[in-house]
């Protein structure tokens, strides 16, 4: 009998039963080490303990009463996201999706409320990835998700990343905001320099019009600072966020300025499930552990490790040929197929995944050790060899 499901996923044959930490169990008793953590998802690794027991605890409580009223564990997590970020205020929703259509209505109404209503194109980098809804698709651009459902939402222009003459040029006297990834995952993990956003702020700031960053894939520690923005010291004025925010519970969050949180005034955007108290309990135990003494630096020092290794097994270029990215956000630079290197690797016990550019990312829980980044390349190695041979 075939599946009931829409079969618009070409999945992986293997179903896992559990898991700990960094690793995954499958129903054939195969063990495999995530470095996919569920696509950049599951940065505290699988069941953990902390995230396991606010859920539980928070389960035996409330579920859901909607945003019709106060929710004390959302009101505790917008103060702890805003005080370790450029932002004032926060929205919550369900996903990274919702998460960038608010902030493109965010980035409309700010300048609606100001009298200018006219100003409703962003600007959007080529091979970025901001969703799967018919506006965010738009935005990211791409062919591959656009095709079949035309016509295409208006109102984005498209540049080249790190092209700061090209954004210039693409910014004009209807555009609202420039909407850029610091660290692009699904297209390929190419890296925004900082000085290209350093010049996206000035522009910004010149045009009068909103910079946006989304980090819902290099956000919330995935690079070793709390968010991927940081290593440039260039602040946004709307952050989009998701993933790794709910270890695997859905959730998404919008952080903003005070500047374009007033113009989002009651009625103008609302959601019925966002920010409710268990996704909340959730959300904040996630931050408690992304907070403590010690874990970004262990982020860092892991991804360090993890790039010297994979540099090291670059060898002939046979099977990939660089290595980028900054933190536990990684991509290799696949010469032949990546699906064959992700099939490769899965067959020697790791899971990764595949991006675009011939890319392959490693996107291992943010609590690796240095057995299991050796564990990795070992993996890797016997893959590349299988390939090769």
């Amino acid at each position: 009998m075939s599946s009931a499901l829409v079969q618009n996923y070409a999945r992986i044959d293997v179903a896992f039963e559990r898991g700990e930490g960094a690793y995954l169990h499958a129903e054939d008793g195969r063990r495999f080490l995530d470095f996919a953590s569920g696509i950049g998802v599951n940065s505290l690794g699988h069941a953990h303990p902390g995230v396991t027991q606010a859920l539980k605890d928070q389960a035996d409580k409330l579920l859901h009463v909607s945003n019709l009223y106060n929710i004390p564990s959302q009101t505790r997590l917008a103060e702890r996201l805003v005080a370790n970020s450029f932002a004032d205020r926060a929205f919550f929703c369900n996903s990274g999706a919702e998460a960038v259509e608010a902030a493109l209505k965010m980035a409309r109404i700010h300048h609606s409320t100001n009298g200018q209503p006219e100003r409703y194109r962003v600007v959007t980098a080529v091979g970025a990835f901001h969703g799967r809804t018919l506006a965010t698709i738009a935005a990211g651009g791409q062919a591959k998700h656009l095709d079949g459902f035309g016509p295409k939402v208006e109102g984005f222009d498209q540049i080249a990343l790190n092209d700061l003459d090209a954004a210039k040029q693409a910014v004009g006297p209807e555009t609202a905001a420039i909407l850029v990834e610091p660290l692009q995952g699904e297209g390929g993990i190419h890296m925004a320099d900082s000085e290209f956003l350093a010049g996206l702020r000035a522009l910004a700031d010149e045009a009068g019009i909103l910079l946006i960053y989304d980090e819902i894939q290099c956000g919330m520690g995935r690079t070793g600072k709390l968010w991927a923005h940081e290593w440039s010291g260039v602040t946004p004025d709307i952050m989009t966020l998701a993933k790794a925010l709910g270890n695997g519970f859905p959730i998404g969050a919008v952080l903003c300025t005070e500047a374009v949180a007033a113009t989002l005034v009651p009625g103008k955007h609302g959601t019925t499930f966002g920010g409710n108290p268990l996704a909340m309990s959730v959300a904040n135990a996630v931050l408690d552990e992304m907070l403590a003494d010690g874990f970004l630096a262990h982020v860092e020092r892991m991804g360090a490790l993890l790039r010297e290794r994979l540099e090291k097994l670059i060898g002939n270029k046979r099977v990939f040929s660089e290595v980028r990215g900054k933190g536990l956000m990684l991509g290799l630079q696949c010469t032949g197929s990546n699906l064959e290197l992700m099939a490769a690797l899965r067959e020697e016990g790791l899971l990764s995944v595949v991006a675009d550019s011939n890319a392959l990312r490693l996107l291992p829980p943010l609590i690796i050790d240095e057995a299991q980044i050796d564990e990795a390349c070992a993996a890797l190695q016997r893959a590349c060899a299988a390939i090769e041979s």
